[in-house]
């Protein structure tokens, strides 16, 4: 029977609790909200939402074609250099998502001949860039410059290194200064995926690579999503203007895709205009995370000390994991569960969202259920 295979993964599946289901939520969902990435809280903001309606009136509900056919608009091109400029790059290119960003950047900076070297935590959609790139791709230990050195140090023609600043199940951050010495040392290139550093990390959410200094250098290309902090839906690749040039020409998730919606553009424009009027967005953020985690850790949890906004939870086993996440539903609260194959190292999460916009009486009530239905 054609496909007679599925059944036997949905078995497997079952049988190991690895079940995945689509929720869909009403547009008044009474669930307190800590499994989204709307970290600063704007994806509702009359400011984003009007951005996103307003774009759709002037450019219409799709952008109609391709990037370089019809896909390209005057919003487009606007979002570009507004982003370019708040993160400190000399230029960018938007896309549809930000799985398409991570794509392209891997796929054209690690052509034939070159090595990249990959974190062995980093999210799916750079390890299938590694996988669809025709680079070689070696992995070492997770946040390792020394292990970085030493895969740099065995390959003599071009070479990048490609690493999460901020790794999407435990929010710990990624040593970057540490990282882009070891590249410089060989001359090899950096490649990081900002998704959840952007709005978060930096001065006012410059992102993790302002941070750590590396914003504009010659050597050093960013990655990002415009579906977290920037409450809309897209990506971006943020660098040198040769290299952004050289990712329109070759990039086959930019050539071949249809452009980002307008109103997705107009979203993340808005959401970024804010964030430039309100800076302390990104630092309160953080401050909700932490505070979070002391909570948490005081409860008798055990919770990892987040670097930015994401903070992690571990649950004994994928099954109570979900059980877990389950009862907290029923309580009111909306969690994340992590649990294997998205995590590599094997280990069930439950994964919160410091959201900037949450007060302390709803960070009170999120500890209180997450203690109360703990396994």
């Amino acid at each position: 029977m054609a496909f007679g295979w599925i059944d036997e993964q949905a078995e497997l599946r079952r049988r190991a609790g690895l079940v995945r289901t689509l929720r869909p939520r009403p547009a008044d969902s009474p669930l307190l909200d800590l499994a989204s990435n709307d970290y600063l809280g704007l994806a509702h903001h009359p400011e984003v939402a009007e951005g996103a309606a307003g774009a759709a009136r002037t450019w219409g509900g799709g952008s109609t074609g391709s990037r370089l056919v019809t896909g390209t608009t005057e919003l487009h091109t606007e979002l570009e250099r507004e982003l370019a400029g708040f993160c400190g790059f000399e230029a960018a290119l938007v896309f549809s998502s930000g799985y398409a960003a991570n794509l392209a950047a891997v796929t054209t900076l690690g052509p034939h001949g070159a090595l990249i070297v990959s974190d062995a935590l980093n999210h799916a959609s750079l390890i299938d860039g590694c996988r669809l790139a025709r680079g070689t791709t070696q992995v070492v230990g997770h946040a390792d410059p020394d292990g970085v050195r030493k895969a740099l140090g065995t390959h003599e023609g071009p070479a990048v290194v490609v690493s999460d600043t901020v790794f999407s199940v435990d929010g710990d951050a990624a040593p970057l200064a540490a990282l882009a010495e070891a590249c410089r040392e060989r001359g090899a290139g950096l490649l990081v995926d900002d998704a959840h550093g952007l709005g978060v990390l930096g001065d006012g959410g410059r992102g993790a690579a302002y941070a750590a200094g590396l914003s504009g250098a010659d050597d050093v290309v960013v990655t990002a999503t415009l579906s977290k902090s920037l409450g809309s839906q897209g990506g971006a690749v943020l660098g040198p203007a040769r290299v952004i040039d050289h990712l329109v020409n070759a990039a086959r998730t930019f050539i071949f895709d249809t452009g980002l919606a307008p109103a997705a553009a107009g979203a993340a424009l808005a959401a970024l205009r804010l964030l430039r009027r309100e800076p302390d967005r990104a630092a309160r953020a953080r401050e909700v995370a932490a505070e979070l985690h002391a909570r948490l850790t005081a409860a008798g949890l055990e919770a990892v000390r987040p670097d930015a906004a994401v903070v992690s939870v571990r649950a004994p086993s994928p099954e109570q994991a979900v059980r877990w996440a389950a009862d907290c539903r029923t309580a009111g609260l909306a969690v994340g569960c992590f649990r294997p194959p998205s995590v590599p190292d094997g280990i069930s999460r439950l994964r919160l969202t410091a959201r900037a916009d949450l007060s302390g009486a709803e960070i009170e009530r999120a500890v209180r259920v997450i203690g109360k239905t703990r396994p």
